[in-house]
């Protein structure tokens, strides 16, 4: 069985990501079918950094001014980007437990899309995302990753909402 599992830095994630260890991977480990077939693939997608240079690109330094920033400024955010990314994917390996065949992925990108064409892609059998819980205006003004893959993957796709303690934090 092959498994995405959408991993950020919210606690709602990361939660997901403890159900399937917990309640999906042992029980796969366990079972007849082994665990050397399966893997859990962690995808972090961060969004895309800015690509200054032009025009619309330029932002605003003050009256009548504008500035483009340095090719060594996009750089150096891009390079946080991906060890902001490191270091999230690292906390989620580490609660893999080397229980299972896991590897990691970073894309970038709207979170959602990439989910669903990285899941289509890799041809997996389940994608597997947390839940926030928010509430239906919230959710229509900022957008639910998870409500979108439910609609838009080619998989089937497990949300795991977090404990009621949990959700209201």
């Amino acid at each position: 069985m092959r498994v995405i599992v959408g991993i950020d830095e919210s606690d709602e994630s990361l939660y997901a990501l403890q159900w399937t260890v917990n309640n999906l991977f042992n029980v796969l480990i366990n079972s007849a079918a082994g665990g050397e077939r399966n893997l859990l693939t962690l995808v972090h997608v961060h969004q895309p950094s800015k690509h200054y240079g032009v025009g619309p690109s330029a932002f605003p330094a003050g009256p009548g001014v504008a500035a483009y920033p340095s090719t060594a400024l996009v750089d150096s955010v891009r390079k946080s980007q991906e060890q902001i990314s490191a270091r999230i994917l690292s906390r989620a390996l580490e609660m893999c437990d080397n229980k299972m065949k896991t590897e990691t992925l970073i894309l970038e990108g709207n979170p959602k899309d990439k989910l669903c064409e990285i899941s289509e892609e890799m041809k997996v059998d389940l994608l597997i995302v947390g839940n926030r819980g928010l509430g239906r205006i919230q959710r229509a003004f900022l957008g639910s990753v998870s409500d979108y893959c439910a609609h838009y993957a080619k998989c089937p796709v497990l949300i795991v909402k977090p404990p009621k303690e949990m959700a209201g934090q």
